[in-house]
């Protein structure tokens, strides 16, 4: 389901159920359950059999959703948290460093709430595989679960086991490693046992403190890393309008344009009526322009992520 597409929902499918932009739902399509929430009752036999994508109207007729086909980044939206998870912005950036690509083998550590995961698995399908490791042992047993509902145990490998007391289990099998433990540290060397001496090996480490960076960045070096970096994302969206102004002879002649929100849009700018007008009443020249601007509030600090690179062993 999560690194493929399918068209018509079946009984037992998951669905992200969407209400608004800022609100979504993750269920499973079963016959004989209804979905209840603000915008109606939504019985899931008449999900089933509707395509991914299909516009559903409620039980009274007054209300509607949508029905969306997972993917990992909806589902890092609506993923159950049992932990703190990684967003989009992490994500990409870490699958991007890390050379993460079909055919890649990726160790993982702890799995969390499974939203990186997702999207490991998708971008290393369909010949690649992941090992993901979760030292508390509810949390594997979730983990496990959702991946075999969601069509995607068969590429990743789910193991309850602390890595730091007891390593992998793993030699020379990986390509890339991911560390989202409290002690990253103190798994440095483990993870270089895990990666491939014949080609270069390549390391992420998540960690929210700068000293987890420090101690981190100290191992790495210690084990033999290179190319040790450190990099914080910060994502920053841009709000695009249109903007009216008038034109050069009523903007000498003192006519402003009106920055106060309308109570119809308040995105746009309003002129005020005086600049729309002539004194006769007769209809100006506007000028509309396309602009954008950074929004004012902006996502802090998630975490630091560590990356560096272990070089092939070279054979005399």
């Amino acid at each position: 389901m999560f690194h493929q597409y399918k068209s018509v929902i079946e009984e037992g499918d998951p669905i992200v159920v969407y209400l608004t932009p800022d609100a979504m739902r993750p269920i499973y399509a079963k016959a004989g359950e209804i979905f209840n929430n603000r915008f109606g009752s939504f019985p899931h036999s008449n999900m089933i059999g509707l395509k991914y994508g299909s516009k559903m109207r409620s039980h009274d007729g007054k209300g509607f959703v949508y029905l969306l086909h997972p993917t990992p980044a909806l589902w890092t939206r609506v993923v159950p948290h049992r932990t703190q998870i990684l967003y989009l912005v992490d994500i990409s950036f870490i699958s991007l460093y890390l050379d993460l690509r079909p055919g890649k083998i990726m160790i993982e550590s702890g799995t969390g709430s499974g939203s990186f995961s997702h999207s490991i698995a998708r971008t290393i399908a369909p010949t690649g595989h992941l090992f993901t490791f979760e030292y508390h042992e509810l949390r594997a047993a979730a983990a496990q679960k959702e991946f075999e509902e969601h069509g995607i145990s068969h590429i990743v490998t789910t193991e309850h086991r602390d890595v730091i007391a007891n390593g992998f289990g793993k030699s020379d099998i990986a390509d890339a490693v991911f560390l989202d433990l409290p002690a990253p540290w103190e798994a440095v060397g483990a993870a270089k046992e895990a990666l491939r001496k014949d080609t270069i090996g390549r390391i992420c480490c998540f960690s929210p403190c700068i000293e987890q960076v420090q101690a981190t960045a100290l191992a790495l070096d210690e084990h033999g890393f290179s190319d040790i970096r450190m990099f914080e994302c910060l994502a920053k969206d841009n709000e695009v309008r249109t903007v009216s102004f008038p034109d050069i002879d009523q903007a000498i002649n003192g006519k402003k344009v009106n920055f106060k929100q309308s109570t119809t849009d308040r995105k746009k700018r309003k002129l005020d009526s005086d600049s729309i007008n002539g004194e006769n009443g007769e209809e100006s020249n506007i000028t509309e322009l396309l602009v954008s601007k950074p929004v004012d509030l902006a996502r802090g600090h998630t975490s630091y992520l560590t990356f560096a690179t272990l070089s092939p062993e070279v054979i005399e």
